[in-house]
């Protein structure tokens, strides 16, 4: 393909990407009836402003509470998986131990468990700690990723050996050898599993649901769903609520972008 036909492809995908955020912004600025209405306009006639305002002066949902519980929520969420998951898969990978493939294999049937069959067996767990309503709850139950644990295992097989046996002559055990030598030199891969933690944790919405009762432990994917219910569907809310709730992973994204793609370039699939 010429260097022409590539940039006209490329042009024709990235337009593509981009209608859906071209209507969530034209909804968020409509009035429901230019939503639902049968004659579509590029754009609404009178832009409507004051949906933003609406939207966190609303009583019954707090918003704003929402987005702060979520970034708290995906940031601990983030910080506890990376630091969890990335000591399980370098002990995984390189401390000794008879017994590590079959926990490696352990792990990896953590994977074939549907989330959902867990939910009634944690939630009571939770409940009897008292950690219902609570950033606990929310955050601590998934602290443990079978395929985060997977991804860093891959990546420390890979990783050169001997830096390490450079640390442990200069007298650095394991731990001292993870933190002063494979974290300062793996900060890529970091940064791209951090990425992917901290989206999935700002989408979630089952888990929150379930543990945020008042709406004062709600995230922000449980605050949308509450504008859609069984007698009325508030569109503009949904659309000013959603498009205000993917900026930060928008920032999130373009701010790691770099490093998600080295990162994952750098798993490899070892044995």
């Amino acid at each position: 393909m010429s260097s022409t036909g590539l940039y006209i492809a490329t042009g024709v995908a990235a337009l593509l990407f981009l209608i859906p955020f071209y209507i969530l912004v034209r909804n968020a600025l409509s009035t429901d009836a230019e939503i639902t209405g049968e004659t579509w306009k590029f754009f609404p006639t009178d832009i409507q402003w004051g949906n933003i305002s609406e939207l966190f002066s609303d009583e019954t949902v707090p918003f704003a509470r929402t987005l702060w519980n979520s970034a708290v929520v995906a940031t601990l969420h983030t910080v506890g998986v990376l630091l969890v998951c990335s000591l399980a898969g370098y002990g995984l990978a390189r401390i000794p131990y008879k017994h590590a493939n079959k926990v490696f294999y352990a792990v990896l049937g953590t994977l074939m468990v549907p989330t959902a069959v867990t939910f009634v067996p944690s939630f009571v767990l939770v409940s009897s700690l008292g950690w219902v309503d609570t950033y606990r709850g929310l955050i601590i139950p998934g602290l443990f990723s079978g395929f985060t644990c997977f991804l860093f295992r891959q990546y420390f097989l890979g990783f050169p050996k001997e830096l390490e046996e450079a640390a442990r002559m200069d007298g650095l055990g394991y731990w001292g050898a993870y933190w002063r030598v494979v974290v300062p030199n793996s900060l890529n891969f970091f940064a791209a599993m951090a990425t992917i933690t901290f989206i999935a944790g700002w989408n979630a919405f089952l888990w929150p649901l379930v543990i945020g009762q008042d709406p004062s432990a709600w995230t922000v994917q449980v605050a949308l769903s509450s504008y859609m219910t069984n007698q009325t569907v508030v569109f503009h809310m949904i659309f000013m609520a959603t498009a205000i709730s993917i900026l930060p992973l928008v920032f999130v994204f373009l701010f790691l972008q770099r490093w998600l793609v080295q990162g994952i370039a750098q798993t490899g699939i070892k044995g």
